[in-house]
């Protein structure tokens, strides 16, 4: 929101080209940001909801729409304008009655005071500048660029200031036992979810994996349009594409600690790193043709790297102790082999891909849609096997 707007006034002031892709792109970008948040968190547009399967899938189809408006702009214009104006305005009225009328939010915030007051005004900002930016989205004209401009920029650093005051909180009033009060809400699920319909309980899917699901999903999605796109039935917007696609790598860092390398501590560095592919992704979805020669490198360095990491990590040995063979040989269970051999083929996939961006032509473009496909599949295929590894390992434990 904060680039958004500082961005529209420079194209306001003529600074910064302005292409009509933008408004697609921009507008995809954010029903993907939404939808992540809907699948990791069951945070809503219209408050928090139990994070069932049912609740994923229409998360997922919400992603897989703001993908088609960055693959394909100028097709879902007006439909993405009105759902995500209805998600601002709608979610935001939504919010601010709960946030007036519940009995565990306002009314008790600002009876406790200190932090909490600051608390009540921010959700309370963002909730109302929600609402406007929804009625500015829904009815284009009714107000001028730089108005709107500003609106963004405010809304975006209100959001800075609510998510302050939730690491204030966060710092002050730790939980006192973090593990029994797990362990008491994760029993109170399961009784809760037995009387549920199964497509209605509470889903089983590590925010990992759910993120790894909606990668695969845009891979799979890119590779499927490439393929009518280099037989000249469709034209290639690399901008959106692109911009997308960094967006969600910096996701995995911030929120994750996932990085080409591997995993890492979430430290204040990851997440200045995660911010900064975020907003480079960004800027490349609100102002197509500013960054795509770097950002198309960047992805090709990121690619190379992660195929290169995974394959060190694979065949390379990591001790003495590994090179000097067990008595007796352990036995590897086949759904480990089989991962195995997903993580080897993805970590080719992932070289190929990084080298069809730093060098173009280097590879056909039909190629290229066959590996992100492929790749696409394979991340589908490493979901259900984890899956699978975690239902075993839960079977093993004593109950």
């Amino acid at each position: 929101m904060l680039l958004f707007g500082l961005l529209l006034l420079a194209i306001h002031t003529g600074n910064l080209p302005y292409n009509q892709n933008s408004k697609d792109f921009t507008y995809g970008l954010f029903l993907v940001l939404v939808s992540f948040q809907v699948i990791t968190m069951g945070k809503t547009p219209f408050g928090d909801l139990r994070r069932s399967w049912a609740l994923i899938i229409m998360g997922i189809c919400t992603a897989t729409l703001g993908m088609a408006a960055c693959f394909l702009p100028g097709y879902l214009t007006e439909y993405v304008r009105v759902l995500v104006g209805i998600l601002l305005f709608a979610g935001g009225i939504s919010l601010l009655i709960q946030l007036s009328v519940s009995k565990k939010k306002a009314r008790m915030w600002l009876k406790i005071g200190g932090i909490f007051q600051q608390l009540t005004i921010a959700c309370g900002l963002v909730y109302a500048l929600a609402v406007v930016s929804g009625l500015i989205t829904l009815f284009p004209g009714f107000t001028t660029v730089p108005q709107i401009a500003i609106l963004l920029i405010i809304f975006g650093t209100s959001f800075f200031y609510l998510s302050w005051c939730l690491w204030k909180i966060a710092k002050s009033y730790p939980p006192e036992n973090p593990n029994d009060m797990t362990l008491s809400i994760q029993n109170s699920d399961k009784a809760d979810s037995i009387r549920r319909f199964r497509f209605f309980r509470d889903a089983s899917l590590p925010h990992s994996q759910a993120i790894l699901i909606l990668l695969g999903i845009l891979l799979a999605f890119l590779g499927l349009l490439l393929f009518p796109v280099n037989l000249g039935v469709l034209p290639f917007f690399p901008d959106g594409q692109f911009g997308l696609l960094l967006t969600i790598m910096a996701i995995q860092m911030m929120a994750l600690g996932e990085t080409p390398l591997g995993q890492y501590k979430r430290s204040g560095l990851m997440i200045i790193i995660g911010i900064i592919f975020a907003a480079l992704g960004a800027v490349s979805c609100i102002v197509p043709g500013l960054l795509t020669g770097i950002i198309q490198i960047l992805l090709g360095f990121l690619n190379i790297m992660s195929g290169a990491a995974l394959l060190i990590k694979r065949f390379l040995p990591r001790g003495p102790e590994i090179r000097t063979p067990p008595e007796t040989p352990a036995i590897v269970p086949p759904i480990v082999k089989k991962l195995a051999v997903i993580q080897t083929v993805l970590a080719i996939v992932s070289l190929a891909f990084g080298i069809s961006m730093l060098v173009p032509g280097f590879v056909s473009g039909l190629l290229i849609a066959g590996i992100l496909v492929i790749n696409g599949l394979l991340l589908f295929i490493l979901v259900s096997l984890l899956q699978k590894v975690t239902r075993m390992q839960l079977s093993r434990e004593p109950s």
